[in-house]
């Protein structure tokens, strides 16, 4: 896509020279796209449709380390973040503008790199680039972008409708993006002690989930097939346990999850018992799994029950009885949200 072969200090460019660099390398593939990069501001027809739009900011050192994510995909990544909170909306995306800032310690070609990953999840989801901005940064990079889906409006689905003795279910498992994140962390730090190279083997599965996540369209298009319209729908980010609260909430509800139905890969298992914690906690608490959790109504069980790819945690209940957890042995106790908090997280 890009083919410098030496590095190119951002200064050479100029801004403006650097985005109609990077603008060259982008096609709007979107009948809804009228306006791209070029102008002051992108032109986008909603043809009658309820537009859906969502921003995510991440900052270095905060949402994300350098030190082991590679530049491909972390831009991979900050566009597919965001194109899963349109998917939660039940929507489609269609467009999304990508804002970066740089410090000087980041030639052309890092950019490009970066770059390379935001387009390469553009195209495999039908997505045009359009716009953005640019800027010098004092605290390492910045990323911000911002999607925009549309859906029919009758199709829109919200957190707060999910109603009383709706079942909640989960797409895919849960915690495998966490632990990816432990092992990661634990061989950033052998390697600043010893200087020993890092031992990925076997954790394929959970690197892949925490450093290249994919948004589930999948499910959102299966759920049509199913004949299931979701009440309520919300993507994990901050975790299981934070998310299906914030569902109870908008909703006005209480919500049980069992701990014994949580979806958990087995290698995301056996890493969190070598890491002596223990898996359900991950699950409950984890983040970034990008899976869908959404409520449905008690009578489609049946059109979900054997689907490999969806799976049955809980129900949603009258407010009064709060949100609670069912352990094995059916003891009940308080969900509790300890998953990210963007003001409250210390790590």
């Amino acid at each position: 896509m890009f083919d410098n072969t030496k590095r190119t200090e951002l200064s050479e460019l100029g801004e403006f020279g650097l985005i109609e660099h990077l603008a060259s390398r982008i096609e709007l593939e979107q009948p809804s796209s009228i306006k791209g990069i070029g102008d002051d501001a992108a032109v986008i027809d909603p043809q009658g449709l309820h537009q859906v739009v969502t921003t995510d900011l991440l900052l270095e050192g905060v949402h994300f380390d350098l030190g082991y994510v590679p530049l491909k995909h972390l831009g991979y990544k900050a566009i597919v973040v965001n194109l899963s909170d349109v998917y939660a909306m039940n929507a489609t995306p269609r467009q999304v503008t990508v804002a970066l800032g740089l410090s000087n310690r980041f030639p052309l070609e890092a950019v490009e790199e970066l770059y390379e990953g935001m387009l390469l999840a553009c195209t495999k989801y039908g997505v045009d680039l359009v716009g953005g901005d640019t800027s010098s940064s004092n605290s390492g990079l910045v990323i911000s972008i911002t999607a925009i889906g549309a859906a029919p409006k009758e199709e829109v689905v919200y957190r707060n409708g999910a109603r009383e003795h709706d079942l909640l279910v989960v797409s895919g498992d849960l915690g495998g993006a966490y632990m990816g994140l432990q092992v990661l962390e634990r061989e950033k730090a052998v390697f600043k002690e010893t200087g020993a190279q890092p031992d990925l083997v076997g954790h394929d599965y959970i690197l892949e989930r925490q450093l290249k996540p994919e948004a589930r369209r999948d499910i959102v298009e299966l759920l049509k097939k199913l004949d299931v319209r979701p009440t309520s729908m919300i993507d994990i980010s901050d975790g299981l346990a934070s998310d299906a609260m914030h569902i109870a909430r908008a909703s006005g509800l209480g919500v049980t999850i069992h701990d014994d139905k949580l979806p958990i890969d087995p290698e995301t298992y056996r890493t969190a018992r070598g890491f002596d914690l223990d898996p359900s906690t991950c699950a409950l608490n984890g983040g970034e799994d990008y899976e869908l959790l959404f409520t449905c109504a008690l009578t489609d069980h049946e059109k979900i029950k054997a689907n490999p790819n969806l799976t049955v945690i809980g129900h949603m209940t009258e407010e009064g009885a709060g949100y609670r957890l069912v352990d094995g042995q059916g003891g009940l106790h308080p969900l509790r949200a300890q998953g990210w908090d963007a003001f409250l997280s210390k790590d």
